[in-house]
């Protein structure tokens, strides 16, 4: 009886010891599971070998490693939490999202992208597929449950694998999935990231046409080089940095008031913006690093330039939404850089008078931010929702000395990733700020004398 008892405590430690660590989500689950919980991308290629290549040119293998992200993260975040120990777990946080892996594995700050450690596979193919379900009633801040091993979840039935069980799993069939790290709350409890949540509260959600149905379109194809050809969900993951996902997402057009017009007569345009192709607000995500901004020129016969402000319609916070190259901003940038009474940069970066589709951030003290772990409330929401319109209307005087003839109005929607004086101040790359064409319009008018 000694040694059958024996025998059972044995195999129960056995047992107890190979057995992983329950599935917890959240902050709960920094470190509780090492790297090697997980499978490497490389082992996955093996078989998905063109839903890896996909998967290399998206961003969400390089969510750590993108130079932005760097900067953002140990030039700002990291010394931002050193100076503000409160702010240590939030700036540990971020890896939940960009890393999960290494926020898993207790490793934060990781090492940097040039040491090629395991936390530069970001968002890696063992970690989206091992999720088995969230916690709390809307995801957000990596609230995934993460259950690592041989069961591998996705969105179809009936699936086998010769290498590990693949189970379906309802939730991949969601925008909720997505959520656990579109949707963000700062330490404050402010939403400095809402992009699922604006799915479902627009037009889109009602009609069942979730994340994936544009950001992972299906084709005809095989998931694996042993599978039978079926619709397959492109791993894609296209988005704000993508040219093709951004240019023509918003629709414009433009007429004056009136067509004929004398010198020192007045002419109002009216640019109709819509959001034709998102299923969330224009811009979402970072919102605090993106630019949108709506401008508007003439050109008079003689090939004169005139640049049109727009009109103010009056709401509260609006001075944000207008550019100036006068207003400072992102003062609390000096306190991770260590500049004592620093006094910001440029606030916006843009021609003064365009209007900017933005909501503001802003820090403690209320300055505006680009430091969503420092948000501690918000601006007007002024951005583009799903299939909202939005009418701008710029109002120009003739000139006394313009030239007979035909005026050409031209209206340019322009993008950037990130304000260009804060990639200025902090040596961001210059494709983070270069200017991504949206869309344009044109229209004229006839200088009569």
């Amino acid at each position: 009886m000694i040694q059958r008892l024996s025998i059972i405590c044995f195999f129960t430690a056995v047992l107890a010891s190979t057995a992983g660590p329950p599935d917890v989500s959240g902050e709960k689950a920094f470190g509780t599971r090492p790297y090697a919980s997980f499978e490497k991308p490389a082992v996955c290629a093996s078989c998905h070998s063109d839903i890896y290549q996909q998967w290399t040119q998206a961003m969400m293998s390089q969510a750590y490693t993108h130079h932005w992200d760097e900067i953002e993260y140990f030039d700002l975040a990291v010394p931002h939490s050193e100076k503000v120990p409160s702010l240590k777990g939030p700036v540990d946080g971020c890896n939940g999202c960009h890393t999960p892996m290494a926020y898993m594995a207790g490793d934060a700050p990781p090492p940097r992208p040039s040491e090629n450690s395991r936390a530069n596979e970001s968002v890696n193919c063992d970690v989206c597929h091992t999720i088995s379900g969230f916690e709390g009633d809307i995801p957000f801040n990596f609230s995934f449950v993460s259950s690592p091993g041989s069961v591998k979840y996705g969105a179809k039935e009936g699936r086998v694998s010769p290498y590990h069980e693949t189970r379906f799993n309802s939730l991949y069939t969601k925008a909720e999935y997505c959520g656990n790290c579109h949707n963000e709350k700062s330490p404050f409890g402010v939403w400095v990231k809402s992009t699922q949540i604006e799915w479902a509260e627009g037009p889109y959600a009602q009609e069942d046409v979730a994340c994936f149905k544009c950001h992972m379109p299906k084709a005809r194809g095989r998931n694996a080089k042993m599978a039978e050809e079926d619709d397959v969900a492109q791993h894609l993951f296209h988005g704000a940095h993508d040219p093709g996902k951004v240019g023509g997402a918003v629709e414009l057009r433009m007429h004056p008031d009136e067509r004929e017009l004398e010198p020192g007569e007045t002419v109002t345009l009216q640019v109709q913006l819509f959001n034709a192709k998102a299923g969330h607000k224009i811009p979402s995500g970072s919102v605090e690093d993106r630019m949108l901004w709506l401008e508007v020129t003439a050109m008079d016969a003689s090939g004169r330039e005139f640049r049109i402000p727009v009109d103010p319609k009056g709401f509260p916070g609006e001075e944000y939404t207008i550019a100036s190259d006068e207003a400072l901003a992102y003062q609390d940038m000096g306190i991770p850089k260590g500049l004592a009474d620093f006094k910001g940069v440029a606030r916006d970066g843009v021609p003064a008078g365009s209007r900017i589709f933005r909501m503001p951030y802003f820090d403690p003290e209320g300055r505006m931010t680009i430091m969503q772990w420092n948000t501690k409330s918000l601006g007007p929401d002024y951005r583009i929702g799903p299939r909202e319109t939005k009418i701008e209307t710029f109002t120009w005087d003739i000139p006394d000395d313009a030239a007979p003839g035909r005026v050409t109005f031209h209206a340019r929607l322009n993008f950037r990733k990130l304000v260009k004086p804060v990639a200025d101040f902090l040596g961001v790359p210059e494709d983070e700020s270069e200017i991504m064409h949206v869309n344009s319009a044109e229209t004229w008018i006839d200088v009569v004398e």
